[in-house]
């Protein structure tokens, strides 16, 4: 069910974060090492989100597999940027296969990614579609639970709401709604990345002024450190702060 990362940090090339490592985000496509509750490859799709210097936000996405897309192998290797988001896909059965259901989903200075899927959909979250503006729902980047909760937590933090508050709170009704969900959201500002975990797997590598968050470890494995699941990360370049997601789906 998909594989995303975030990274914060001095400015690298896509290649070195996504590419050349061991177990790359790449790798990861067609060898993922901890796919639970199904899929067994990473193939329907990617994107990947980067912050330019001005703090706009640019974006590369494509419904084939990673590996078939020479473009952006190529790409990945002159762009560099100091905060990324990136996602490789495994689409729900149902799902549409088309790049505007390939995170990370931006409005120009925000990127997303959910990891996972919403059960009982588009049933169980019907009352959540129906607090959107129905240009917002009518103009869904694709028909997937994972764009339907970009534009509820796109419109919130447009209200004002905290993404640190936000991004748990959409999780707590999801699974409230529909129980059994899978909710592991990613969502960077460019200068902190708030993530949670609930049954996907999720890992933290803090580094001398940049901190990577990861559904898998890649590179070397020191200093990577497993996220418990049902918690909420808070990281910045000076800090990974790890808060249980408590009281929810219980």
């Amino acid at each position: 069910m998909c594989r995303h990362v975030g990274y914060l940090g001095p400015a690298v090339a896509l290649s070195d974060l996504l590419l050349e490592p061991e177990h790359s985000l790449l790798e990861q496509t067609w060898a993922p090492a901890d796919m639970r509750g199904g899929g067994t490859i990473n193939a329907d799709g990617f994107g990947v989100g980067w912050y330019r210097a001005d703090g706009s936000t640019a974006r590369y996405r494509a419904a084939v597999p990673m590996w078939t897309d020479q473009s952006f192998l190529e790409t990945a290797r002159e762009v560099r940027s100091g905060a990324v988001v990136a996602a490789v896909r495994s689409a729900t059965v149902g799902m549409p296969v088309v790049p505007g259901a390939c995170a990370p989903f931006t409005d120009g200075a925000r990127l997303f990614s959910h990891n996972g899927r919403i059960t009982g959909w588009p049933d169980s979250v019907a009352k959540l579609a129906a607090k959107l503006d129905v240009v917002d729902l009518l103009t869904l980047e694709a028909a997937t639970d994972s764009a339907l909760l970009w534009s509820v937590l796109r419109q919130r933090v447009l209200d004002g709401a905290d993404p640190e508050a936000a991004v748990p709170e959409l999780v707590g009704e999801v699974v409230a709604a529909a129980p059994d969900s899978r909710m592991n959201l990613l969502f960077s500002d460019g200068a902190r990345l708030v993530a949670t975990t609930w049954t996907h797997s999720l890992w933290v590598r803090r580094e001398p002024a940049a901190v990577t968050v990861a559904s898998e470890p890649f590179g070397p494995r020191a200093g990577w450190r497993e996220v418990p699941d049902r918690s909420l990360v808070v990281a910045d370049v000076r800090d990974i702060e790890v808060r249980p997601l408590a009281g929810m789906g219980e």
